[in-house]
């Protein structure tokens, strides 16, 4: 997903779904010039806001991309998309199979780009991570208002905006776009014909349909994992961001999950090749356009 970095830790992270064609197969796409001056400049004023509360913190941008950037498969090429589903599903318990080719950040990769500001954060007593984030959220607040003109309440709020943002923009013209709808609702009956439950067949909701059945199951395996959290996740409240629990899996214990998944994400692309050859370029002009507005 592009709005956030995917982080498939066995903490809690927020996954958004809005805007994903398949949250996890979709891989970040690079940012444009302008974002990415934007989230330097971001990261600097933070750092300076920080330093002033008389906290450390580095001003950091990742120049990381996924390791499977694709933007023919992300532009809705059929091959493309085909290519990859035949051996990662839609990318959700590959996570598990394939940890170092997916990117998985719970496994170290050969060599690692390190956040400082972990280290630093890693040495912080209860007491001062506290202060800490509490810094951090107002840093955040000035920092996108003083770069985008945005008004934020935190670091979570920031993110919580930019996915509104993009469900928005996604629903009022893709959802609304003759073509795409008639697209969507034919993927819907060859998908409902081969045994799948479709309830809601709006193009956003057919572009992220597949994935979400495994995203959903693998944060099930994550609550049942831990004994801290709910088995079954609260409701989420309109702006806010799931939050979803990646469980502990080893290769083997997950690639009776993906075997599942590859067929469904075959079938969800045999079903949807046309739907995804149009929506997909269109989806990605409009989150271009939210990574420019939110410094993305």
């Amino acid at each position: 997903m592009r709005a956030m970095e995917k982080a498939f830790l066995a903490l809690a992270v927020p996954v958004l779904l809005s805007g994903c064609g398949g949250a996890a197969e979709r891989a970040p796409h690079p940012p444009t010039a302008s974002a990415g001056d934007k989230k330097h400049q971001l990261e600097a004023a933070k750092a300076d806001c920080m330093k002033q509360k008389g906290f450390k913190y580095v001003a950091f941008v990742s120049k990381q991309e996924w390791p499977l950037q694709d933007d023919k498969r992300n532009s809705g090429d059929y091959s493309a998309m085909r290519k990859f589903r035949e051996k990662y599903g839609f990318g959700v318990f590959a996570m598990h199979v394939y940890p170092k080719e997916m990117g998985n950040p719970a496994v170290k990769p050969d060599n690692p780009e390190i956040n400082p500001n972990w280290e630093i954060q890693s040495s912080l007593s209860k007491t001062q991570m506290s202060a800490y984030r509490k810094a951090s959220d107002a840093c955040t607040v000035t920092a996108v208002k003083q770069v985008l003109g945005l008004d934020v309440k935190s670091d979570m709020d920031y993110y919580a905006q930019m996915s509104k943002a993009s469900t928005r923009a996604i629903e009022s013209t893709l959802n609304s776009d003759p073509q795409l709808v008639e697209l969507a609702s034919a993927m819907a009956t060859c998908l409902k014909g081969k045994g799948y439950s479709i309830s809601d067949t709006t193009p956003k909701a057919m572009s992220e349909t597949g994935s979400k059945q495994f995203i959903d199951q693998e944060d099930r395996l994550g609550r049942a994992q831990r004994d801290d959290i709910p088995d079954v996740p609260p409701p989420v409240k309109e702006g806010e961001i799931p939050m979803r629990y990646a469980p502990t899996l080893t290769p083997e214990e997950a690639r009776p999950y993906l075997s599942k998944e590859i067929k469904a994400a075959l079938d969800d692309l045999e079903c949807g090749k046309d739907f995804y050859a149009a929506y997909l370029p269109k989806e990605l002009v409009i989150q271009k356009q939210i990574d420019e507005q939110f410094g993305m």
